[in-house]
């Protein structure tokens, strides 16, 4: 049994009843032994065993009291993987679905997806299982706030800095900095995602989407194409989803189709964008009300966005959202690449089917890291108190975005799987992580 296989056994019979962490490693460990074959000092100094493990795992009750004057129980999470180049840096989600395994899977990917922008941040990640949905703001407020007052304590500037994730836009992230600042008395950038006038950066709200579509946009360019005349299909009309359909369209695709929990929509002329934004950025509504907007636009409750035939497909709304049909209805429409908008959007048996096919595939850690490496940038701002304009944040990050392409491209040809992004982003990200480790010892 090689190393890698042997951590992966050990870590899955370690932590049992966690499956969407158990998926992350079965993706990531087995990658990297080519690597790891390489270098047998990292064996020896146990860093698979201290990397799969988290440094510290927190768990904490968060009651809070409604508009009723009910008293409301939710369990908060921070798991903090990974610190070796840097303070700890990862979203909040606030979802029904959180739980310890999903915080544990995105904290993991966040180490490499992190180590891939090249900039100094570790990796973390933690949430909820409250639903702002449906909630008033003072009840969002009163959640946030009791969030913090536990959270406040285990994190900081140089030691985890939180951002947004699922459930967590500006509103939330200016809730929770509110508290942080009342409890500390401190005006630190110990989170990101902040307004713009309170220490925010421009771009952040674009940078998850539009990031994804300049990982896409070297994709294509390898392949000796761009997106000029592409049918784009892109799930979910969140914040991932809606800013990479506009950058999309800037560089002359047309997106087809948009989707919530719900069902999709499709558009055959190209999404009205500015639609969307009235219907889930102003009215929290449904994709559903699309129709209302577009007329000759179809709706489908339910259903598979995938089976509609395109050229690029961006997934931008949850784990495991494009699983093996999905999968084969792109194939056999002749869908040329695929690039994860959303963390783990592909099932492990969907991945390898694409990339058997010849469906240039890239995975989330590397496609949508532009939200954490503007995360970063705007901590870098923070720090020297200083502003950047829109261009100067969004030319840094199409340079990191190209800059992740061509690393995570090298790495998987170096070890003989050319077009391997998935590959390549796991060896280019850790390899970064397990040099520091193995230079700061092993207690």
């Amino acid at each position: 049994m090689s190393y890698t296989q042997n951590v992966l056994a050990k870590t899955i019979k370690n932590s049992p009843n966690e499956a969407e962490f158990h998926q992350a490693m079965t993706e990531i460990l087995p990658t990297l032994q080519p690597y790891l074959d390489e270098h047998p000092e990292y064996e020896k100094a146990g860093i698979l065993e201290r990397l799969v493990e988290p440094e510290r795992q927190i768990m904490f009750r968060v009651p809070w009291v409604d508009d009723n004057g009910n008293v409301n129980v939710n369990r908060g999470y921070r798991v903090q993987f990974n610190s070796a180049i840097g303070p700890y840096k990862g979203g909040l989600r606030f979802h029904p679905s959180v739980s310890l395994s999903i915080i544990k899977f995105l904290g993991f990917e966040q180490i490499f997806k992190n180590s891939l922008t090249g900039l100094p941040i570790g990796g973390g990640k933690g949430g909820s299982n409250f639903d702002p949905k449906g909630k008033s703001d003072r009840e969002v407020m009163a959640f946030c706030q009791s969030f913090i007052n536990e959270f406040y304590r285990h994190i900081g500037a140089d030691q985890d800095v939180p951002a947004g994730d699922i459930g967590v836009g500006a509103r939330e992230i200016g809730y929770m900095y509110g508290q942080y600042k009342r409890l500390t008395g401190q005006y630190t950038g110990v989170f990101t995602g902040k307004g713009l006038t309170y220490g925010g950066s421009l771009v952040r709200t674009q940078a998850t989407g539009y990031g994804l579509v300049y990982m896409m946009e070297n994709m294509l360019a390898a392949k000796g194409t761009d997106f000029k005349g592409k049918k784009v299909v892109i799930s979910g009309s969140g914040n991932v989803a809606i800013y990479a359909a506009e950058k999309v369209m800037e560089l002359g695709g047309k997106v087809i189709t948009m989707s919530d929990s719900n069902g999709y929509v499709y558009d055959v002329e190209g999404i009205d964008l500015n639609a969307v934004k009235q219907i889930k950025e102003v009215k929290r509504g449904r994709i559903s009300e699309y129709t209302e907007y577009r007329k000759n636009a179809e709706y489908f409750a339910g259903g598979l966005v995938w089976s509609v035939p395109c050229d690029v497909a961006l997934p931008c709304a949850t784990q495991n959202e494009l699983l093996e049909d999905g999968a084969k209805h792109l194939i056999k429409n002749g869908c040329i690449a695929v690039a994860e908008g959303s963390n783990m959007s592909t099932s492990i048996e969907a991945t390898h089917l694409l990339q058997e096919s010849g469906v240039y595939f890239a995975p989330g850690k590397a496609a949508n890291a532009g939200g954490v490496a503007i995360s970063a940038l705007e901590m870098s701002q923070n720090s020297l108190r200083l502003s950047w304009t829109f261009d100067e944040v969004d030319g840094r990050l199409r340079t990191i975005m190209r800059d992740i392409y061509i690393n995570s491209s090298k790495a998987a040809e170096n070890y003989g799987m050319k077009d391997n992004l998935v590959a390549g982003a796991n060896i280019a990200g850790f390899k970064k992580v397990a040099e520091a480790m193995y230079m700061q010892g092993s207690v």
